[in-house]
């Protein structure tokens, strides 16, 4: 038997009750973020990992109060193209504080990050790096390594991103060769990844690596492991103090001189979805319930936004989020759940039964929990004329107000 979702399973009581109150005074749909948690979130991770160098995913959640948070917390920052970059670079954040971390970059927006002060560079290939050193000379270097078992992750990223350990150390001594500073190696395990062995066989490659230079006279010093700590969905994950624990203990047993004898080693992580995912929830409002025969067993629900206006990570039933619903009665879980679009994509959840009230009713509201991280951000621009959800920001309030602000970027 399917089990009521409880909000307080995900959120602290205080955080859940401002985020509601916030919810009910707008239209659906719509995504609450409590910067509270954020907060909180960043001075954990930078409490689980001391000595290492957070650089935010812009991606995962590019909202200005985001950002400005995270820019005060002292942060630095990994984007994904230069309009992130000015984003950043708009709010005071110094070049110094920004890794361009894409592997896929046009020669004019390696130029033009050189130019606004960039100088950490991502790479996996040589026609890449042959251009960052022409439009970006003397630039620092990283090159990203493909993560076997990385399939293991929610959303996984091996086969786009990343190269083979012995091609990585090519490009590491092509790109001394070209007047490049090869500083280290970066690695992705695959985001949401919720097997922490990946991250041992990975960073035994990077030793590898490490080793291979080192004896060619060409030592690095910075090792990238990305992202790929998860939110709290429906599959259940370990705490951030496990993973850092393991982590941690694998590169020390790979890298016992680096850690015993305080050689340089700079190690940074790419977190987004660990940071702000716990910290949203997305309301929607029941459009529509249907069946699609006189005897059929499953009911269709339809929600006024899906796929391609926040819901994109339930492609494939991906990522599966907590959801909540405030109608009575007992689950049910033959409900396909499917957006409001005119294409037949749009359906969320249809093999994955996640379970709604028996009782749902059009006009129900459904909150999508821990939604912080790739909704608002992957919204699409009026497909269907259906124009990007809001966002609106809260943190806890004080004994006599409750501020939030609305951001439409």
């Amino acid at each position: 038997m399917a089990i009521r979702c409880n909000p307080l399973d995900y959120y602290e009581a205080g955080d859940w009750q401002t985020m509601l109150r916030e919810a009910e005074k707008h239209e659906t749909p719509f995504l609450v973020v409590n910067l509270d948690t954020i907060k909180r979130n960043y001075l954990k991770m930078k409490k689980c990992f001391p000595g290492t160098t957070i650089y935010y995913a812009v991606k995962a959640n590019p909202a200005l109060p985001v950002l400005e948070l995270l820019r005060d917390l002292g942060s630095c920052f990994d984007v994904a193209s230069t309009y992130e970059m000015d984003r950043l670079l708009g709010i005071g954040v110094s070049p110094e504080r920004i890794s361009y971390g894409n592997i896929v970059k046009k020669v004019a927006h390696i130029e033009y990050a050189y130019e606004k002060g960039i100088r950490l560079f991502v790479s996996d290939s040589e026609a890449d790096l042959r251009n960052i050193a022409i439009a970006a000379p003397k630039s620092r270097i990283f090159i990203r390594i493909s993560a076997e078992g990385a399939d293991t992750a929610d959303w996984p990223l091996s086969r786009k991103f990343g190269c083979h350990p012995d091609l990585a150390i090519d490009l590491l001594l092509l790109a001394q060769k070209l007047g490049l500073t090869s500083c280290g190696v970066s690695f992705h395990v695959g985001s949401q990844q919720r097997d922490i062995g990946v991250w041992d066989s990975t960073i035994a490659k990077v030793r590898y690596i490490f080793n291979y230079m080192r004896e060619e006279g060409m030592p690095l010093t910075l090792i990238n492991m990305g992202g790929g700590l998860p939110a709290r969905y429906i599959n259940k994950t370990c705490e951030m103090d496990t993973y850092a624990q393991e982590i941690t203990r694998y590169l020390q047993e790979d890298f016992p001189e680096e850690f015993a004898e305080k050689k340089p080693l700079e190690i940074i992580m790419e977190p987004g979805r660990s940071l702000v995912g716990g910290a949203g929830v997305l309301a929607t409002e029941v459009v529509l319930i249907s069946q699609k025969s006189r005897v059929g067993v499953d009911r269709w629900v339809y929600l006024d936004t899906g796929i391609f206006n926040g819901l994109i990570e339930t492609l494939n039933e991906n990522i599966k989020y907590p959801l909540y619903c405030e109608s009575p009665g007992p689950l049910n879980e033959n409900f396909v759940i499917a957006g409001p679009t005119c294409d037949s994509q749009d359906i969320m959840y249809e093999f994955f039964r996640n379970p709604l009230p028996q009782n749902i009713t059009i006009g129900s509201r459904v909150y999508w929990l821990t939604s912080g991280a790739y909704t608002a951000s992957y919204c699409s621009v009026g497909f269907n004329g259906f124009p990007p959800i809001e966002t609106y920001f809260v943190s806890n309030p004080k004994p006599d107000s409750l501020e939030a602000e609305n951001f439409n970027g």
